[in-house]
């Protein structure tokens, strides 16, 4: 049999916009684990392409940007899965990811390029691994992950273990999100921050929050969605506090959003907003200006459906400020901590989301 011959594999990831509930919960044991349902977003994401070099030794493992640390992990865990699949021993090879991701803001960037990766490397070999597999080798990489390798689906999903506490159902309830970044984009140091303890009452908060999210989804119940990731926002402020948290849910109330979701680990926001309300256009530039004026960048509108007429135009909106540098933190995100920082080297587009 011919020697293994070099063969090149692509992956992609897309992002997250934050979370609609994240705390603790029971699994099917009673056991409690932190959770989170994340609020999915198209249109940016990472990229990742891996040519594997068989004969070569796996250390010799080259990684652009050099600073992707976890991706490089990921990339060594991902060949020791796939190669034994081949019957081939591991190897070596060269790893390049790129993106467009804003950093430190909290809508999963390390993720992505994490399991933009694990499908690269997976490619590489010929292999399409499980989602399950794909969210072991992620927490492996980076000791907690976001529920991306699982497409959209709202799931509850136990970050640093890996796995699906409870599949909602297929889809979101309609909404129209108006994104904003709070602190003018600069990203949350979660580890700075002190770590919270849950007693049983707080349990039974987040096992009620559970239960409306479930009927929300099974019903298409968009307005019980934001009554659900409003109280979850509020929550996270116990251990966040933003300052403009309250001018934020003040704007939704006045202009009539359903809620306000947050990113627990990070800077980004946005406004719920029912697509089927009448003055839809009316309503989304209501709540730009109103973002605006009260100095909280606005950053971009997204739906949570593709079969929907789309989000009215409105007007452009500035750019968030590049966000400033944050250390990977070794221990890895957990929901606790930055993400890697942007640098000069870094193919990806500075920490700012694009204009509407």
């Amino acid at each position: 049999m011919s020697a293994p011959t070099a063969r090149r594999g692509a992956g992609h990831a897309s992002c997250h916009h934050g979370e609609i509930l994240q705390g603790v919960f029971l699994d099917a044991a009673g056991r409690r684990c932190a959770g989170l349902v994340t609020l999915p977003m198209t249109g940016m994401g990472s990229r990742a392409e891996f040519t594997r070099r068989p004969g070569t030794p796996p250390e010799q493992l080259t990684v652009l940007p050099v600073d992707r640390t976890k991706a490089a992990r990921a990339a060594a865990l991902t060949v020791e899965e796939c190669a034994p699949l081949r019957r081939e021993p591991p190897c070596g090879g060269e790893l390049r990811i790129t993106g467009d991701i804003p950093v430190g803001l909290g809508m999963g960037s390390s993720t992505s390029d994490v399991i933009a990766v694990v499908r690269a490397v997976a490619d590489s070999y010929g292999v399409r691994l499980a989602p399950g597999t794909v969210a072991r080798l992620a927490v492996r990489a980076e000791l907690a992950c976001d529920p991306l390798m699982l497409d959209a689906r709202p799931v509850l999903f136990a970050q640093r273990e890996g796995r699906v506490l409870e599949a909602l159902g297929p889809c979101l309830p309609p909404l129209v999100v108006v994104g904003c970044a709070l602190g003018g984009g600069a990203p949350v140091d979660t580890l700075a921050l002190p770590a919270r303890t849950y007693d049983e009452s707080d349990v039974r908060a987040f096992e009620r929050l559970r239960a409306l999210l479930r009927r929300a989804v099974a019903t298409g119940d968009a307005a019980l969605l934001g009554q659900v990731a409003s109280a979850s926002a509020r929550r996270g402020q116990q251990l966040l506090r933003h300052p403009e948290f309250d001018t934020l849910a003040g704007i939704g109330r006045r202009l009539g959003a359903l809620g306000v979701q947050i990113a627990h680990s990070g800077a980004v926001a946005g406004l719920l907003l029912d697509p089927a309300a009448p003055g839809l256009r009316h309503r989304v530039r209501g709540c730009v200006r109103a973002l605006e004026s009260n100095g909280i960048a606005a950053t971009r509108v997204f739906t949570t459906f593709t079969t929907f007429p789309p989000v009215p135009p409105v007007p452009p909106v500035p750019s968030i400020p590049t966000v400033p540098t944050t250390k990977e933190f070794p221990s890895g995100p957990a929901h606790r901590g930055g993400h890697r920082p942007a640098r000069p080297d870094t193919p990806r587009r500075p920490a700012r989301l694009p204009a509407l």
